[in-house]
């Protein structure tokens, strides 16, 4: 089932009685008691399995717990769907997307066992263009990325305790010491990040056994895929991300510190 927020607050999709008694049982947990929470997991779950990573998220916060997804690939929605059938899968649609992300968002939601929500920002692009002028992206993409991602995704979480990202150490020096569960210190939440030990070829080997799905433009030249504007094919050799925010020292879009 899709759901869409305006840089939305999340409804609470279907589960099983277990996994809501132990969401509703952690509910009320003080951030210094996540916070611990977080850094003990984090050093105890350093060796174990993807599954067994988000079988401790959803066992430990129940509907509290949420995977955000750029529909890029879809392994960790289904990775998180075989431990936890029904787990919230927020998306931010921010305007800008290609075709085929917004393609692959609702195959997500038809095919595999997960409450799609997608979250919008609060002002159209051409609300924003009628604001701060058209093509910010290209002018302030800092400014963008804070009004068309970083803010929706804050108030998006806000019915959360704890979310899991896609977040890969091999993918960037900047992800390079990505824990597995750590400390979400700007928006005070657990930030699980299960497949953070593996490589690219992990992923494939994981999407070509279990026929996972994945946006089309990784086939056309695309290694990491964003907003339209912002993203161009990359040339054999180059870092995956190179194709984000080309000829700009920009290198992420603030979702991760």
């Amino acid at each position: 089932m899709t759901t869409t927020q305006d840089a939305g607050l999340s409804s609470a999709g279907p589960n099983s009685a277990g996994l809501h008694s132990a969401g509703a049982k952690n509910a009320g947990l003080r951030a210094a008691t996540l916070k611990e929470l977080a850094e003990q997991a984090g050093r105890d779950l350093e060796d174990a399995s993807a599954p067994e990573i988000l079988r401790w998220a959803a066992e430990t916060f129940g509907r509290k717990f949420a995977v955000t997804s750029s529909m890029e690939d879809a392994v960790v929605a289904h990775l998180a769907s075989r431990v936890f059938p029904g787990v919230d899968v927020v998306f931010l649609d921010t305007g800008y997307h290609f075709e085929e992300t917004i393609g692959t968002r609702d195959a997500v939601d038809a095919v595999m066992d997960v409450n799609v929500i997608t979250l919008t920002p609060r002002r159209t692009v051409a609300e924003q263009d009628a604001e701060h002028g058209p093509r910010l992206h290209d002018r302030d993409p800092d400014l963008c990325c804070a009004l068309r991602k970083v803010k929706p995704l804050e108030e998006g979480l806000t019915a959360y305790d704890a979310w899991a990202t896609g977040l890969r150490r091999d993918e960037s020096p900047t992800r390079a010491n990505t824990p597995v569960v750590g400390w979400d210190e700007k928006r005070g939440k657990v930030k699980v990040s299960p497949i953070a030990r593996w490589t690219q070829d992990d992923v494939d080997a994981y999407v070509a056994e279990h026929g996972v799905l994945t946006n089309p433009l990784l086939m056309d030249g695309y290694a990491s895929v964003g907003c339209a504007p912002c993203t161009r094919r990359v040339a054999e050799g180059e870092d995956a991300r190179a194709g984000r925010w080309a000829g700009r020292g920009k290198t992420e879009c603030g979702l991760h510190g």
